[in-house]
């Protein structure tokens, strides 16, 4: 061997890295992975609807206001239906099932937002923010395959008149309700599912003023594209779907009530005229945040108010406002009382 092939082996040799080195790399590599995977937060931190404490003191009377106001509201509603025979017509057994899930979707989001307007850190444990997630998604699945329902049994009545008391009959109508449980519950796994595997390692503060699912994956410690898209399909395309769904059933039905009679096509057009309004006013605000991929803005806590209270709260007044039904129940319920009370009054004994 000449000296030349020598010096050049001897080069190879310093070149090559030692075992020792590349050991220490790998080890350093998978040390570096385990504490990515490592779910270190413990508490989230909600930065709320405002930094500003006069906003915030303003937002509290006002969400106190909208939350007594939706508690009256729909307890009238719910005690209306089931106490008079308007329970035994579907369109109040689904009204009435409406009401009871607005009262629970709006108590896990609203509680929570006041007490935090007063409070100097607005703190939530980590389970407490994944159970909050999994109730708000439940909640709302339900209540969007419940105003499925109501569409389903306004087609029926309007379009299938003569075979409505068969079709939609007390048995079916109970069997919609455990399919708008069951297919919110279903929905509601997924999405916490997709979530509560990630990796919380990084920024504890939640740019909302409850959990959700988009201001969750901003924070986790990996990539979350693929996780948004899913996102998008379980929660955007599912409330798209149902969103066309419902305007198609209420094109279907103005189609069919252009034969009616005038009175009778003026109460149609005032019961899906109240149908539309509700399902306008929770749809359109859930398309405008879940239908796009994983991303936030700063409008997403204003519109998020608008199907997390504002729209639970004008449901009873659009339903009962222009509803003779509901206001001769409502005034049977209250005459009752009434009668009642003097009653009390003429048997004391003087």
């Amino acid at each position: 061997m000449s000296k030349q092939d020598i010096f050049l082996s001897n080069i190879k040799l310093t070149e090559r890295p030692p075992i020792i080195d590349v050991q220490v790399a790998v080890n350093v590599f998978l040390l570096h992975q385990a504490m990515g995977n490592k779910n270190n937060a413990t508490v989230f931190i909600l930065l709320g609807l405002s930094q500003n404490k006069e906003i915030e003191a303003l937002c509290f009377v006002l969400f106190l206001f909208c939350y007594i106001a939706l508690w009256m509201q729909n307890m009238l509603i719910i005690i209306s239906i089931t106490c008079t025979q308007l329970i035994d017509q579907p369109m109040y057994f689904f009204l009435n099932y409406l009401s009871l899930s607005d009262l629970c979707y709006t108590s896990t989001v609203t509680p929570k937002l006041m007490s935090d307007l007063l409070a100097e850190r607005k703190i939530i444990s980590y389970s407490n923010c994944m159970l909050q997630l999994f109730i708000i998604h439940f909640l709302g699945g339900i209540e969007i395959f419940i105003l499925m329902g109501m569409a389903y049994d306004r087609y029926v009545a309007i379009c299938r008149p003569l075979h409505y008391t068969v079709i939609m009959s007390r048995h079916r109508c109970n069997r919609i309700i455990i399919a708008c449980c069951s297919g919110g519950f279903l929905h509601s796994a997924s999405q916490s599912l997709l979530t509560i595997f990630l990796p919380f390692c990084g920024p504890n503060e939640i740019d909302h003023y409850f959990c959700d699912v988009y201001p969750l994956l901003k924070l986790a410690c990996k990539d979350t594209r693929n996780v948004g898209l899913l996102v998008v399909v379980n929660s955007g395309l599912i409330a798209l779907m149902t969103f066309m769904i419902l305007m198609v059933s209420y094109v279907l039905i103005l189609c069919t009530i252009r034969v009616y009679p005038a009175e009778s096509r003026s109460k149609a057009l005032s019961t899906c005229g109240c149908h539309i309004t509700v399902v306008v006013l929770f749809f359109v605000p859930v398309l405008f945040i879940y239908i796009r991929p994983n991303r936030t803005f700063p409008a997403d806590k204003v519109f998020a108010l608008f199907y997390t209270i504002i729209a639970p709260m004008f449901n009873p007044l659009i339903y009962t406002l222009r509803n003779v039904e509901m206001k001769d129940a409502i005034r049977k319920i209250y005459g009752h009382q009434n009668c009642l009370g003097r009653k009390e009054v003429l048997c004391k004994p003087i």
